[in-house]
């Protein structure tokens, strides 16, 4: 994960710095033609970056807390809308191991139908809040389309580079044993706070 943090999510910040400072000049030039070809890098990198930043929280050491299952209402929602912990869990992992090429699998607060689900989105398209604040990058996302009232709770990213090192290519292996590092406290923070 070292090298994931430090090279994979580190050049999506660096992209993104660079791709607005690009766009600042180029609006200052009035270069239309730049300012739209630098949409797509400024949405993949900075989705890159925004679901770079919800995994991270959505992980912590074993000896720290990692895999306790969820308590209090998210718990309760888990089971009313999945039956249990274990249906939630092997369905991210079907999802996540079915989809193909890169991406992520989320649990997320659909606010408005005050449910859970779980939804996967390619490359780094994402929808995310933070507290009060929303942060979204303009896409075909499928959390998107579900509205605005959407919080994704917790992300675990099936991108190649997420597993590649540890577990080769067998992406069923990685998402078995990402639950082990769970951050069940955080996703019930966000839901709390949603």
């Amino acid at each position: 994960m070292q090298l994931h943090h430090q090279k994979h999510h580190q050049a999506y910040v660096t992209n993104y710095n660079k791709s607005l400072e690009q766009l600042h000049e180029a609006m200052e030039k009035g270069d239309s033609q730049t300012v739209v070809k630098l949409q797509g890098s400024i949405k993949f990198n900075g989705g890159g970056h925004i679901n770079h930043s919800i995994f991270w929280k959505n992980l912590i050491p074993v000896n720290e807390g990692g895999g306790e299952p969820p308590t209090g209402a998210l718990s309760e929602a888990v089971d009313a809308n999945f039956g249990s912990l274990e249906r939630l869990v092997q369905k991210m992992n079907a999802e996540g191991a079915a989809l193909q090429g890169s991406g992520w699998v989320w649990l997320g607060l659909d606010k408005e139908m005050k449910r859970l689900l779980v939804q996967t989105t390619h490359n780094q398209k994402c929808v995310h809040r933070i507290r009060n604040e929303s942060f979204r990058q303009p896409s075909q996302d499928p959390l998107v389309t579900r509205g605005p009232m959407l919080v994704p709770l917790l992300g675990v990213d099936v991108w190649e580079h997420a597993y590649y090192l540890q577990y080769k290519n067998v992406k069923p292996d990685y998402l078995k044993n990402i639950w082990k590092v769970i951050n069940w406290k955080y996703a019930s923070d966000e839901k709390e706070c949603s």
